[in-house]
């Protein structure tokens, strides 16, 4: 590109950020301080590229001095009124206001470039002065271009890694609540569990003293009976051998003494039809619960990793050839020995890289129950009987009923 061609690009692309910049309203705080950084950014770049590059050669000539001044000048105002507008509040009610007053001093030290300045350098400079100068622009350009871009690369990679990190402690808070809910519930089920295997014990004990008790009723009531049978029988002089036999008045009776009570015998008087005791044996059974306890915790956690990739793309460039050569026709056409400029812009082709996201995989994760067998083993009680019997010839019989 020419030296005239870069320095209007510049005044250009400011011209678009003050429009966009004061389209802006007083919400929009983001967005106006954005704006004004690149307009600032672009402003500065330009003026610094002139006193760099530029204007210590146009002092080398008298008849450039005084321009090289007055454009050293303007530089001076317009980051005077940058810095002013930088430290103003982005919501204060003059901004806009100073925002113009910058935008017309711009536009004049624009207007006195392009009618002074452009032609006193190429008055006063060579081709090759100007295309080195142009060179110059043209990399302290890319260069800016190139830091831009890697401010903007590492704002990027901050807010991903912010956001990552954010979607990681929510992450971890969820699997903290999932967790503890379900702790909670085990500990409810458990809770709940452990009181109906209370309640189930307390039933079976409740079972076990209400026949207690009525095996204790049964034995009173024999004992209470045998005592009165004993005040109503004759008395012989073998009456208390016969009361210690279980016989009194050529009755016979049959002495009933709970296993292991350590009471006093019930009698039985056999002669009455129908007349018995009943002894209630019994019997504990091994009751088997079940409770959820937690057996472990499997954590699926993703996270995100970074890879370098590389891919080939094939990059085109254009530049202008300039050669000189005979003319096919001698005659002259157009206007004669008058200022003829040309400007053709070379472009070159640059990679733009953008990323897609898709799908690769699924993570599935699920419970999956299994049945195994185990033994339970415990102790059990039961109640049996013994019988003793004395001055009988034939042993007592003991009928067994089967409960199916």
């Amino acid at each position: 590109m020419t030296l005239r061609s870069l320095m209007q690009a510049g005044p250009a692309r400011a011209t678009e950020l003050f429009t966009r910049l004061a389209e802006t309203s007083d919400n929009a705080v983001k967005t106006r301080e954005r704006l004004f950084a690149e307009l600032k950014s672009e402003l500065e770049l330009h003026a610094d590229l002139e006193e760099q590059h530029l204007f210590p050669l146009l002092r080398k000539h008298p008849e450039t001095r005084e321009l090289v001044a007055n454009a050293v000048k303007d530089n001076k105002e317009v980051r005077a009124r940058l810095e002013a507008l930088e430290n103003l509040p982005k919501t204060h009610e003059t901004f806009l206001d100073k925002l113009t007053e910058l935008q017309k001093a711009f536009r004049q030290h624009a207007r006195d470039d392009k009618k002074e300045l452009l032609p006193a350098v190429q008055r006063a400079l060579s081709e090759e002065q100007t295309q080195t100068i142009a060179e110059k622009f043209e990399t302290g350009l890319a260069e800016a271009d190139q830091a831009k871009q890697e401010e903007a690369e590492e704002r990027r990679t901050a807010a991903r890694r912010q956001r990552e990190q954010a979607e990681r402690e929510a992450q971890q808070a969820d699997a903290i609540q999932q967790e503890s809910e379900s702790v909670e519930r085990h500990s409810r089920e458990m809770a709940e569990r452990t009181a109906e295997s209370a309640r189930q014990t307390a039933a079976t004990v409740l079972r076990t003293g209400e026949a207690a008790t009525e095996n204790m009723r049964q034995t009173v009531r024999g004992m209470a009976e045998g005592a009165q049978r004993a005040g109503t029988a004759p008395f012989t002089p073998f009456f208390f051998w016969d009361l210690m036999l279980g016989r009194s008045g050529g009755q016979r009776e049959r002495s009933i003494t709970p296993s292991g009570t350590g009471r006093f015998p019930v009698t039985l008087d056999a002669t009455q039809s129908g007349a018995e005791e009943v002894i209630p044996l019994l019997e504990e059974t091994l009751v088997v619960g079940k409770r959820i306890v937690n057996s472990g915790t499997t954590r699926v956690r993703r996270f995100v990793v970074e890879s370098a990739v590389e891919q080939q793309v094939a990059l085109y460039d254009e530049k202008v050839v300039v050669e000189r050569r005979r003319p096919a026709v001698d005659a002259a056409t157009g206007e004669s020995f008058t200022d003829l400029t040309i400007e053709v812009v070379e472009t070159s082709e640059v990679p733009v890289v953008t990323k897609g996201v898709h799908v690769c995989e699924e993570i599935v994760v699920r419970k999956q129950r299994s049945k195994r067998e185990t033994t339970v083993r415990g102790t059990v009680r039961r109640e049996e009987i013994e019988i003793e019997q004395s001055g009988r010839q034939r042993p007592a019989l003991v009928h067994s009923t089967s409960r199916g």
